[in-house]
């Protein structure tokens, strides 16, 4: 079983950035992707971006392409979300979780180990 904690929310102005990291121990599921997910009041758990172990392969929800980059460093069995030009329908608690089987990255259900969220606000 693997464990993973992130950190790195915060409050931000529109425009601002802020980096996530989520660090795992455990075991690591290195056949499979690690993803980032929000959810906002309300809503849903959505998918925002995905990595596999490699590093090589990267997957983004359309509303952040281009404002966020996923990496990792595997020395460190860290993933990192750097998310730029924050607006405030960014607001959210951002998830790491590790994908457990094949199925596709941007749904949730294909995701365990879930961290404890981080909150994320971005101030108009």
């Amino acid at each position: 079983q693997v464990q993973l904690v992130e950190s790195g929310g915060g409050l931000v102005q529109a425009g601002g950035s802020l980096r996530l990291s989520c660090v795992a121990s455990g075991r690591t599921f290195s056949d499979y992707a690690m993803g980032w997910f929000r959810q906002a009041p309300g809503k849903g758990r959505e998918f925002v971006a995905a990595i596999n172990w490699s590093g090589y392969s990267t997957y983004y929800a359309d509303s952040v392409k281009g404002r966020f980059t996923i990496s990792s460093d595997n020395a460190k069995n860290t993933v990192y979300l750097q998310m730029n030009s924050l607006k405030p329908e960014d607001t959210a608690v951002y998830y790491c979780a590790a994908q457990v089987n094949s199925g596709s990255y941007y749904d949730p259900i294909n995701f365990g180990s879930w961290g404890q969220g981080t909150q994320v606000t971005v101030s108009s």
